[in-house]
């Protein structure tokens, strides 16, 4: 292997992981309810941004990330609360209406608490690159890469063995059926943007020191974590996971052998290729009609 092909290989892994979590957000909130949540690219932003003004007053990194995350899980909840609660009757449409206005509104109230400038966090453990295979490494994309595995394992667990991961698989296969053995669906709805937004968060303070961070940042990335959703198969964990590090590697790749000016339309390019091809995305259920 060469080592520019090494090198582009590593840096697509890395954008890849933080495309998975977002897609997984993605995945989650659309199991629970059927709505597409185009906020989910500000929860990246919240969390990142969140971590950024901790840091700056002084706080340690290790109580800056945890508290960053938990600011950006309660504007989850509170979005669920007060934006898709109260119009819980209405259309799928109107719901992903409102999720567009949400975005909105939280990208234009973080202009106003923060700014519009450009601003880093410090990498968790140095930025002495590490050499692989011939490739440049930053230690922060090891923390990437970990702390994914690491939440993926988590949700992994969360899901097969707790009975409030349970009680949330069962809503996202039949949420009438989950009604009538007792689970509080309205709950489940409330957990799950509480997770996607966690998993939102984290996405955003992981990227953070290698990209920097704006109140911009969030639009991009949510496209891309969407794109990446949908290419494997929007609703599907694994999927959400493979979408990601595919959509990475194959616009790291792109962006390498052909031109960076094409980099942000891959991500596009490829999911309509797919479904064009695959209407349910890579992993995704096959949809059946019975007559």
């Amino acid at each position: 292997m060469s080592a520019e092909l090494a090198q582009y290989l590593t840096t697509g892994v890395t954008v890849g992981a933080v495309y998975a979590l977002v897609a997984l957000g993605f995945s989650l909130i659309y199991n629970a309810s059927h709505v597409i949540n185009f906020a989910q690219g500000e929860f990246v932003m919240i969390g990142g941004m969140s971590a950024v003004s901790l840091v700056a007053t002084g706080m340690p990194l290790i109580l800056a990330v945890p508290l960053a995350i938990g600011i950006t899980v309660l504007v989850g909840m509170l979005l669920e609360k007060f934006a898709v609660e109260p119009a819980r009757g209405a259309s799928v449409v109107t719901l992903i209406i409102i999720t567009i206005g949400a975005s909105i509104f939280l990208r234009g109230l973080a202009a106003i608490v923060w700014d519009k400038k450009l601003h880093a966090l410090p990498a968790f453990s140095g930025n002495e690159p590490i050499s692989f295979v011939g490739a440049s490494v930053q230690p922060q994309s090891l923390w990437v890469l970990g702390a994914t595995m690491l939440i993926v394992l988590a949700l992994a667990w969360f899901f097969g063995r707790t009975r409030v991961g349970k009680g949330m698989l069962a809503t996202s296969h039949n949420r009438l059926a989950a009604q009538l053995v007792g689970i509080n669906v309205r709950r489940v709805l409330l957990l799950s943007f509480a997770v996607s937004a966690g998993l939102g968060g984290a996405a955003g303070i992981l990227v953070a020191p290698i990209t920097t961070t704006s109140v911009d940042v969030g639009v991009m990335l949510g496209l891309k974590g969407f794109a990446a959703a949908v290419l494997g198969g929007l609703g599907s964990g694994p999927g959400a996971l493979v979408g990601g590090f595919v959509l990475g590697i194959v616009e790291s790749l792109c962006a390498g052998y052909i031109s960076s000016a094409y980099k942000d339309a891959i991500a596009f390019v490829l999911m309509l290729g797919v479904l064009f091809f695959l209407p349910s995305g890579l992993m995704g259920k096959r949809a059946a009609d019975r007559v």
